[in-house]
């Protein structure tokens, strides 16, 4: 067993242990601390271990990190009496330790009290339309709002962000309504601008087959006349080089031929007939060659063809 003294010693280091675990503080990377000696301000510990005095100092430690604050819902009435429910979040930053902690008793109910009422004021000034409509509008206005109060308590508003804005049961049915109602307007004006764009489409090409059909034809017509010209151009080329004996008898034979479809007209050309009954006159008493031999039934035809030439000239 110890004695007295030993006792005494143990009670000293126990008391030493402690004074040491008293003295030494750690403060995050993301943290300050404020040091108070007797009631009193008397520096900031920057992130690290320091050693303070026990019992005389006391470290107040603030977190330097941003935050989220939400702020309840809460029913507003709009500039057009209609009463919305809103709902909000706010983030905020501790920029001055010394300022948050000494400057306002709890600056996180401050913030949240203060938007609310911001919020309201906000709100009450736009129509119901606007509200819905003007949610970036409300977040920039609200923020800049905070930020110039919570100024002087050290701390800053970074964000703030409108969760939701719900009209009455009653507004919603009748939104819900006019939604519709422009979903099937909307539906309606590009179904009649598809049909529009349809037919001008197809008269179009309509326009443009009629077109083709039309070039096609003249392409056609064009080759037909170039083709009888051509034609043409033969037939003119073979009867300057064909002999004038052989057209004469062309002619005569096809006569006959010609007289059998009913009245028949003949050019009254009458020094091309004298000509034509010289031609044959001559070729009638043309004798044959020598080798041939000229029938009777060859001059038979002659003659019979000589005297329906006579009969027509008649």
């Amino acid at each position: 067993m110890l004695g007295g003294g030993g006792l005494a010693l143990v009670i000293l280091g126990l008391f030493l242990l402690l004074m040491l675990l008293l003295s030494v503080k750690v403060i995050r990377p993301y943290q300050k601390g404020l040091v108070e000696r007797l009631g009193k301000f008397n520096r900031i510990l920057e992130p690290g271990i320091h050693f303070i005095i026990p019992f005389m100092e006391r470290v107040k430690v603030v977190d330097m990190r941003e935050h989220v604050v939400d702020v309840p819902p809460q029913e507003v009435i709009c500039k057009d009496n209609v009463v919305v429910t809103v709902d909000a979040v706010v983030y905020y930053q501790v920029i001055d330790p010394i300022k948050a902690v000494y400057n306002v008793s709890d600056f996180l109910i401050a913030i949240v009290k203060l938007a609310q009422t911001n919020l309201r004021a906000i709100i009450g000034e736009m129509e119901l339309d606007e509200t819905l409509s003007g949610r970036d509008i409300i977040n920039a206005r609200l923020r800049e709002e905070l930020d110039k109060i919570t100024d002087r308590w050290g701390v800053k508003i970074t964000r703030v962000e409108i969760q939701r804005i719900d009209p009455p049961k009653d507004i919603q049915e009748a939104m819900a309504k006019q939604m519709t109602a422009e979903r099937e307007k909307r539906a309606m004006i590009l179904l009649a601008e598809g049909k529009k764009e349809a037919a001008i489409k197809e008269a179009e090409g309509e326009r443009q087959a009629a077109i083709l059909r039309a070039e096609g034809e003249k392409q056609r017509q064009i080759l037909i006349a170039e083709g009888q010209a051509k034609a043409i151009r033969k037939v003119l080329e073979a009867l300057k080089e064909a002999d004038e004996k052989y057209l004469t008898l062309q002619y005569i034979e096809k006569l006959p031929e010609l007289a059998k479809y009913g009245n028949l007209i003949v050019p009254y050309d009458t020094e091309a007939l004298i000509g034509l009954l010289r031609i044959l006159q001559k070729v009638k008493n043309t004798e044959p060659l020598k080798g041939e031999k000229t029938t009777e039934g060859d001059k038979s035809s002659s003659n019979e063809d000589l005297q329906k030439l006579k009969d027509l000239m008649e």
